[in-house]
């Protein structure tokens, strides 16, 4: 019989699949259940890969009771020259450890006494004081007895022991030597000892941490993680253990030239040691090619093996208690900011004679670590013209053939008092082009110059060519001068004048090694740096570190008028004693008098550079007040002469072929009258001034004329920039941000 349609809908409606909303529901269900199982797995395999160290540690405390567990120190990376040669490695150590638990375990001491003698035995350690040790320690599984034993020492005391217990054992004896171990670390180590202290630096103990130098600035590079290596203790007291190796840190390959560094510190050894000496020196060697460091040292140095050791014969307790006073004054106004201040006799009477020696002796460290050439600032003098004078002929404020008269002063107010600013030729220069203005470093040629150029173009070729700006070199501490310059709007007619010769504003060392660069290879402002290249711990380079354009200082023609002007001030003029035999040589003197002007202290300087040609070094010196009385400082010869042997040297080392004895002027000035039609053609005494003076009345004192003619013989040129005894240079004391002294002590 046919069923009916009522009923065959029934049958069909008892078999369908859940309806579609039902399927939904259950689809999401499952998969809300799905993520929550996946995301138990997840936590589950965090906490696995998070707490694995512990939970093997609970695995095996569980299957032996006597655990124990250590750390595997990283090799801290080593620091090369150049060239590879090793400045700074760490060498593996020994720590000898003791396991008082252990020792004092065996039945009847049979652990105790063979272990006691046999460390009085082969290391000649004190048997009474080990075993008062061992007995005070006697809970403890760990005791750290010597440090920084070397790997002999391990070495043989491992197979004294093993042939000790073999030889026990065979006597039928239960006498063993037990609970001796060695822990290993590394010692950080400097084969050369003081050699390139400033640019190492060092570091602490455990290699975690650098102080100074590259040491500090690649601290994140040259360290590595620690290892572990944990697990049980079998029956000979053997780990049997997990290990998780140590990576150890990378390498770092310096710009540093090995040779040219010892040349460095041998002849600012000399000059402080065997010649006159000064306060402080510091020379800085570059290739002006790249701004790659090649040297940089100071007569502050100290041994890296040993950083906090002082020289008794200059740090005398005399000496500590006095930079401990004047520390102490700083350190009581910081500790009661609320009280009034205090002089150094009443922080004599304050501190103790203890507390006052540690403070000095902390100032005495931040003296000898402190790096002169980064950290340092001072007035340069003569050496900045060169700058005065590329930013005028790239404004078109002078050519190099306008020419100004020196009268060997010139007279400015500044509306409270009248100022005669000498020119270091007492009698004047008489009428001087821009060349002969750098060879005889006339002083009024510069103050005329940046008359005509104004401040506000002075100051902006001032930050082109990176005074008042950090260069961002690869070292710690680098000194903010962007205090101790002025700007347009702050500069005056007087400091406008003093600026253009150097005087009045403050630079560092490696502020104006970084700017001469720029001038030597054409107009490319590099950042000076000091590491070449970064090497993993196998060798293999990681990373080229190029050489980084910022900006362009000046045009080629400029530069190429500057070199060949530099050029004839060595040949001819105030740089005559930093001539080389075989090379032609450029350079630029530099004598700068110190404030208090009264007190006629003097920092003198040179930058050399050689070959003409094709520059490869440039060699910058100063000598920061020379111990003799007053002007007598004043000669820039000091620093010329010393920078005429680092020269020398280096320039061999470095296999530069010699030019011979033939003038180079030929082959310079081929091109040097079309390259100097590129920069200015228009003729001084007709162009009109930013205020719409002409130049003669822009320059406005009367003491110069800006004119296009022949410069005139004046007489054999000076071969150096002394200051003649006698009348004041009438410099006023002022330089933005400093109130006591040309050179910085304390800024960072």
């Amino acid at each position: 019989m046919k069923a009916s349609p009522d009923t065959e809908r029934n049958r069909r409606r008892r078999t369908k699949i859940l309806p579609t909303y039902m399927q939904v529901k259950l689809a999401i269900t499952l998969s809300v259940f799905l993520l929550a199982f996946l995301a138990l797995i997840y936590v589950i395999y965090r906490q696995i890969r998070q707490n694995n160290e512990e939970y093997n540690r609970i695995v095996l405390s569980q299957r032996q009771a006597s655990y124990d567990s250590r750390t595997i120190p990283f090799r801290r990376g080593n620091i090369m020259d150049r060239n590879g040669t090793l400045l700074a490695t760490s060498q593996k150590v020994y720590n000898l450890i003791l396991d008082p638990k252990l020792i004092l375990s065996g039945k009847e001491q049979r652990y105790l006494d063979a272990t006691v003698r046999a460390l009085e035995e082969y290391f000649q350690y004190d048997a009474v004081e080990i075993r008062t040790l061992l007995t005070e320690k006697s809970g403890k599984s760990y005791l750290k007895y010597r440090k920084e034993l070397g790997y002999d020492e391990k070495a043989g005391f491992e197979q004294y022991q093993k042939d000790k217990n073999r030889e026990y054992y065979r006597a039928g004896s239960k006498e063993r030597i037990r609970g001796v171990w060695f822990e290993e670390e590394y010692k950080r180590n400097y084969p050369y000892g003081s050699l390139a202290s400033s640019i190492i630096g060092f570091a602490n103990g455990d290699g975690t941490q650098g102080n100074g130098g590259v040491e500090q600035f690649y601290n994140s590079t040259l360290i590595g993680t620690n290892g572990r290596e944990y697990g049980y203790l079998d029956a000979d007291t053997k780990l049997q253990s997990v290990i998780k190796e140590a990576a150890d840190g990378n390498n770092i390959v310096t710009t540093i030239n090995y040779n040219i560094q010892s040349s460095v510190e041998k002849y600012l050894n000399e000059w402080q040691k065997n010649d006159i000496g000064s306060k402080v020196a510091a020379v800085i060697v570059m290739d002006p090619k790249t701004a790659e460091v090649l040297a940089m040292a100071s007569t502050n140095q100290y041994d890296l093996n040993d950083p906090r050791a002082l020289d008794p014969a200059v740090y005398t307790d005399a000496v500590l208690l006095e930079l401990g006073k004047k520390e102490a004054v700083g350190v009581y106004r910081r500790e009661h900011p609320e009280q009034p201040a205090i002089t150094e006799e009443q922080a004599a009477g304050y501190y103790t004679r203890d507390e006052l020696l540690s403070y000095g002796q902390q100032v005495a460290w931040n003296q000898i670590w402190r790096n002169v050439a980064v950290s340092d600032t001072y007035e340069p003098g003569s050496t900045a013209k060169p700058f005065t004078i590329a930013g005028a002929l790239e404004e078109g404020a002078i050519t190099p053939k306008t020419t100004f008269e020196c009268k060997g002063y010139i007279e400015l107010n500044d509306g409270m008092h009248t100022w005669r600013i000498r020119c270091n030729n007492r009698e004047g220069h008489g009428v001087l082009d821009a060349e002969h203005a750098i060879m005889r470093s006339c002083n009024v040629y510069m103050m005329q110059t940046a008359f005509l150029e104004g401040a506000e173009n002075f100051i902006k070729y001032q930050h082109i060519f990176g005074f008042g700006e950090k260069t961002g070199i690869d070292l710690p501490a680098e000194a903010d001068t962007s205090e101790l310059i002025y700007n347009a709007d702050s500069i005056g007619r007087t400091a406008l004048a003093t600026n253009s010769f150097g005087q009045n504003f403050n630079v560092t060392m490696i502020q104006m090694a970084a700017a001469y660069c720029s001038i030597l290879n054409g107009g490319s402002y590099y950042r000076p740096h000091v590491v070449k290249q970064i090497q993993n711990a196998q060798g293999n380079v990681i990373e080229d570190i190029k050489p980084e354009l910022l900006r362009v200082t000046a045009s080629k023609e400029t530069c190429a008028f500057l070199r060949e002007a530099m050029f004839q001030t060595v040949e001819s003029g105030t740089g005559k004693l930093g001539q080389i035999k075989g090379y032609h040589v450029g350079g630029k003197t530099g004598t700068a008098q110190k404030l208090p002007r009264a007190a006629k202290n003097y920092l003198v300087s040179f930058a050399g550079f050689a070959p003409i040609e094709d520059p490869q070094l440039l060699v910058y010196v100063i000598v920061d007040t020379p111990n003799l009385e007053g002007e007598a400082q004043a000669s820039a010869s000091f620093a010329t002469k010393l920078e005429q042997k680092i020269m020398n040297e280096a320039l061999q080392f470095l296999n530069v072929t010699p030019q011979g004895d033939t003038d180079p002027e030929d082959s310079i000035n081929k091109n040097l009258s079309a390259q100097q039609e590129g920069i200015v053609q228009e003729s001084r005494s007709t162009q009109t001034a930013e205020n719409g003076d002409t130049a003669e009345s822009a320059a406005g004192i009367g003491d110069g004329e800006a004119l296009e003619s022949s410069v005139p013989e004046t007489g054999e040129p000076e071969t150096d920039e002394r200051i003649s005894d006698g009348e004041e240079s009438g410099l006023p004391d002022a330089v933005p941000g400093e109130d006591e002294s040309s050179v910085s002590t304390d800024r960072e």
